[in-house]
């Protein structure tokens, strides 16, 4: 939620009060980036550019962070170069992995968890937007900046920006599907999908995923390994064939939503899935494979 008001009881120090609002420019930086360390590069940034203007002029600090951060990873997406060999259709952005809370998953902490995040499957669909949509929108939708406050950053009129962010919302409705808002439910359909991959009955996962389901995977560079895979039979095919691989899988939250850590029976990693459940069903799969990137996640959640 964008809040005009500062903090500044909490310490008179510059670095001080920085270190109040580093979460809230790290969340900024990360949904507009897709990426943990772009975030981190952004954050870093807009410290040193705080510290260059003198800092302790600035009175609503959060609101500077907000509008710094913003044009700091606008231009990061409009220069970002060409990063990946696979097609961006098949990138899945880096995932925020955390516990499932043991008590319920429909208590006030997952909960919480949710309301704070976007998922992956929408994470996915932002990497697709023009660099100026993805951050109007997201100023807007996920952090309530108004749209006055964000045309200066995007450098268009007010109109334009929230057209902008209309834009990006249309694309949006049509690309990600809402997951159900109930983890417990999310839950129960994640953990069936599971024993029907284990049993590698076929019949059960085409009860379990939605018809038109869709499943990105992300290899990185492994040879085979970044596919789309479309309908619900497609799917179960794919997802039976790892039945015999006797993987160990561990039920987190990905982004906010039931999602799996998969590791072979070495104990590596080998994958993060992401599940979008959507009417009791799993409506897509996005699945980050690349080995390289999953072993700079510094937080894998242990056994739940």
């Amino acid at each position: 939620m964008y809040d005009g008001a500062d903090d500044t009881s909490v310490t008179d120090t510059l670095a001080g009060r920085f270190e109040v609002h580093r979460a809230h420019a790290r969340a900024l930086a990360y949904r507009m980036l897709g990426s943990l360390a772009e975030a981190e590069d952004a954050v870093q940034e807009s410290w040193l550019r705080l510290s260059r203007a003198d800092g302790t002029t600035v009175t609503n600090l959060r609101g500077w962070l907000t509008t710094v951060v913003g044009r700091i990873c606008l231009d990061m997406l409009r220069t970002r170069s060409s990063r990946r060999e696979d097609p961006l259709d098949t990138f899945i952005p880096d995932p925020v992995i955390t516990d499932i809370p043991s008590s319920d998953v429909r208590g006030p902490e997952a909960q919480a968890l949710q309301a704070e995040s976007v998922g992956l499957a929408l994470m996915v669909v932002l990497e697709e937007l023009d660099p100026a949509e993805r951050v109007a929108f997201v100023l807007h939708d996920v952090f309530d900046v108004p749209f006055d406050d964000i045309a200066p950053i995007v450098e268009r009129s007010t109109v334009a920006t929230r057209q902008l962010a209309s834009r990006a919302r249309r694309r949006i409705k049509d690309r990600a599907p809402v997951p159900d808002p109930d983890l417990r439910a999310q839950r129960r359909v994640v953990d069936a999908f599971l024993a029907a991959v284990e049993r590698g009955d076929f019949e059960a996962l085409l009860g379990i995923l939605d018809p038109a389901v869709v499943l990105r995977a992300d290899g990185g560079r492994a040879k085979g390994m970044s596919r789309i895979v479309r309908g619900a039979s497609e799917v179960a095919a794919q997802a039976r064939a790892f039945s015999s691989m006797g993987l160990e899988t561990t039920v987190v939250l990905v982004n906010g939503n039931v999602g799996v850590v998969a590791r072979l029976p070495n104990g590596r990693v080998l994958s993060v899935i992401a599940y979008t459940v959507a009417n009791d069903r799993v409506a897509a799969m996005h699945i980050l494979a690349d080995a390289e990137r999953l072993a700079r996640l510094d937080t894998f959640a242990s056994s739940s």
